[in-house]
C-alpha cells in the first residue's frame, strides 16, 4: 500500500511579557479585562472580554452574553467586530485582545478565540486584505501574540466564488 502524502504546517506564537507592551497593547488587554468583568455568562460563569483598536485608533471593548440555550450565546469576539464592522464599516481591526475570568472567580486563565471567532476574524482579514494581531492575556503575566489568524485557523475556509 502506497503511504499517504503528508502535510505539516508550523506556526509561531510570541510570548510578551506584559510589562513589555507598548501603551496601546497595555491599554487594550486592560479594556478587555474590564470587559470580561461585565459578561453576561450565568451558566458558565465564563467570562470572556475582548477589546480591538481600528486602524484610525478608537477603541472599542465587548464580552460575552450567554443564554439559556446555548448555541444561542454570542462570543466577545465576534459581538465586538460585528458592532466595530456595523458602525465603522471602512475602518480595519488593526489588533484584537482577549481576556478570560475564570469560572470560579479564582483569578484568569488562557483563551484563545473559538472555531467560529477563529472564521470570523479571518472573514475581517479577508474583507480588508490585512491580517489582525491577536493578543491573547494569560495569567501568569505573559501575552500570546499572533500575527493574523493563519497562525491559529490554518484551514480556514476562503472565498468561495473564487
Amino acid at each position: 500500500m502506497k503511504e499517504n502524502q503528508k502535510i505539516t504546517f508550523t506556526q509561531t506564537l510570541s510570548v510578551i511579557p506584559l510589562t513589555e507592551l507598548d501603551a496601546i497593547r497595555s491599554e487594550l488587554i486592560a479594556g478587555a479585562k474590564k470587559a470580561s468583568g461585565k459578561a453576561y455568562a450565568p451558566y458558565s460563569n465564563f467570562r470572556v472580554g475582548a477589546a480591538v483598536i481600528l486602524e484610525d485608533g478608537q477603541i472599542f471593548t465587548a464580552n460575552n452574553q450567554e443564554n439559556i440555550c446555548f448555541p444561542v450565546g454570542v462570543c466577545a469576539e465576534r459581538i465586538l467586530l460585528g458592532y466595530t464592522h456595523a458602525n465603522q464599516p471602512d475602518l480595519r481591526p488593526a489588533i484584537l485582545a482577549i481576556v478570560a475570568q475564570k469560572s470560579d472567580n479564582s483569578g484568569f486563565a488562557t483563551v484563545s478565540p473559538c472555531g467560529l471567532c477563529r472564521q470570523s476574524i479571518s472573514e475581517y482579514e479577508m474583507k480588508f486584505k490585512h491580517p489582525i494581531e491577536i493578543l491573547m492575556y494569560r495569567p501568569d503575566g505573559t501575552v500570546l501574540q499572533a500575527n493574523g489568524i493563519d497562525a491559529l485557523l490554518p484551514f480556514k475556509f476562503e472565498d468561495l466564488n473564487q
